[in-house]
């Protein structure tokens, strides 16, 4: 027992290092058996497995196995880079931290992919239904406006609407046959055509800047309305030999001027309303009409004589233009319609509504006719397709209601003016806004137009001003009126300006 003890006594006066891995234990226990000293947890997994002792491989148990009392030892902490295995331990682990990142980031990104495909899953879903919805809004709108005997439209110059009973199908929305669609794509085949054959030239003998800001009132027309209720609301011209004009006024008159010689060729009555637009037709001798009174009408020159009331909207009807084909008509109404009808036969072919039911302020056929442009009340436009009746592209910039717009002669461009004070300048083939005019605060804005050149531009509001198109530079500003500006055209190649006020005169301005 005692040489026993000697033997321990004298290992343990060596240094404590563990007879199982070589390094200094933090649990040092010894062996009675043979005295060597071990980690605890090692030699006792080496007696669970084996039995005996590691050092002399005699029996060996748990229980013969003698704690040390030394003071715990600490072991040094080594600079991580002090040396190369420091260095591969760092970069290992820098190694470690970054694939976890990285698987982090792509479960993360997977359960994104989930979650968008599903929205967009939605947002189709959702989109087939509106679709379909409107579709079906569409189809009852039609069905409810053939069962109204109230929406007609009588032949003549008759100021009461004939019912559907007595007037046959006349005016209603029968869709666009077949003939129609062909002329009207013929027609827009050959406008193109031509359109690429004038290519970029500037039109020989159009009018110079320099010209324009000398432009003075070369002839006045006065008084061409009634006093009360006053005032010209619209003008529009012939522009086959740019000799007649044609106004619309507060008194609900229709009047047909003709400059050289002067003398008033026409003075049109029947309207119940003021008048919102007024336009020619170029090939006929007649002129269009579009009134507060929930009709448009076409109107002979010749005799002033209405040759149809066109009854199919139930809301003052705002706007009027007249397709290239010259043989159709657009109108839109505050009942948030518009209507594609046959001027010659007095039909509607088609009637589409807003599909955010709202009212509809002004619109415009493009130069080449395949589609159309409507704005609203709350200054969103939409561009429509006229064979399939579909809004194709919004613009909605402007802040509140649309009061005019224009296409420029190559279709690439659409200028619109709100009373929100700004005219837009929007670029279809970018379907976005390429420039904002903003007008003075207490500037009031009612039409405007660009000429046949697309190089000039001019808004018709509290005066008259002229821009230069792509710089859009303010030209020349006219003030010879003396009350608001509800009207402007341009002469061929921008040779003069003729202009219409509230103060009931129509004046021209040239060199």
């Amino acid at each position: 027992m005692r040489r026993r003890l000697h033997l321990i006594w004298t290992s343990v006066k060596m240094s404590l290092i563990c007879g199982l891995s070589g390094e200094v234990p933090e649990d040092p226990v010894v062996s009675s058996i043979s005295g060597g000293v071990y980690e605890r947890r090692l030699i006792e997994k080496y007696v669970d497995e084996y039995g005996t002792d590691p050092n002399n491989g005699e029996a060996l148990a748990k229980e013969q196995l003698i704690a040390i009392k030394a003071p715990k030892f600490v072991k040094p902490k080594l600079a991580p880079l002090a040396g190369v295995p420091g260095l591969l331990k760092t970069l290992q682990d820098e190694w470690d931290s970054v694939m976890l990142y990285n698987h982090t980031l792509k479960q993360q990104l997977q359960s994104t992919r989930q979650e968008l495909s599903h929205a967009l899953y939605q947002h189709d879903a959702a989109c087939r239904v509106i679709a379909r919805l409107q579709k079906e809004l569409a189809a009852a709108r039609e069905a409810l406006a053939t069962l109204k005997p109230q929406i007609v439209m009588s032949n003549g110059g008759g100021d009461h609407r004939e019912s559907m009973a007595e007037d046959g199908d006349i005016g209603q929305p029968m869709g666009i046959p077949e003939p129609v669609l062909k002329k009207i794509v013929t027609r827009n085949e050959q406008l193109t055509a031509e359109r690429k054959q004038r290519g970029k030239a500037v039109p020989e003998g159009l009018a110079t800047v320099d010209q324009i800001k000398g432009y003075h009132v070369t002839h006045s027309i006065p008084s061409l309305h009634k006093t009360t209720p006053g005032g010209i609301t619209c003008i529009d011209i012939q522009t086959g030999d740019y000799k007649q004009v044609v106004t619309g006024g507060n008194d609900g008159m229709v009047v047909v001027h003709q400059r050289d010689p002067e003398n008033v060729v026409a003075s049109c009555k029947g309207h119940t309303g003021k008048i919102n637009r007024v336009a020619f037709v170029p090939t006929k001798n007649v002129v269009l009409s579009a009134s507060d009174d929930k009709t448009f009408r076409a109107w002979n020159v010749e005799d002033g004589k209405c040759l149809h009331t066109f009854g199919i909207h139930r809301g003052a009807v705002k706007a009027v233009s007249v397709h290239p084909a010259w043989d159709y008509v657009l109108s839109a109404s505050l009942d948030s319609t518009w209507a594609f009808s046959d001027i010659a036969t007095g039909r509607t072919y088609r009637l589409e509504s807003d599909p955010d039911n709202l009212g509809i302020t002004a619109a415009q056929f493009h130069p080449d006719g395949m589609i159309l442009a409507a704005g609203t009340s709350r200054g969103i436009i939409r561009i429509w397709e006229i064979r399939q009746a579909e809004s194709a592209a919004n613009f909605t910039d402007h802040l509140d209601e649309v009061v005019g717009m224009s296409f420029s002669e190559n279709g690439y461009h659409l200028v619109s003016a709100s009373k929100d004070n700004t005219v837009q300048v929007w670029d279809l083939r970018k379907l976005k806004t390429i420039k904002t005019i903003t007008m003075p605060d207490n500037y009031k804005i009612n039409d405007v137009v660009v000429d046949q050149s697309a190089t000039y531009m001019a808004v018709a509001g509290t005066d008259l001003k002229v821009y230069r198109c792509k710089e859009w530079s303010e030209v020349v500003t006219l003030k010879e009126h003396t009350a608001d500006v509800t009207g402007v055209r341009f002469g061929p190649n921008a040779s003069f300006l003729v202009s219409s006020s509230l103060d009931r005169s129509v004046k021209y301005f040239s060199e």
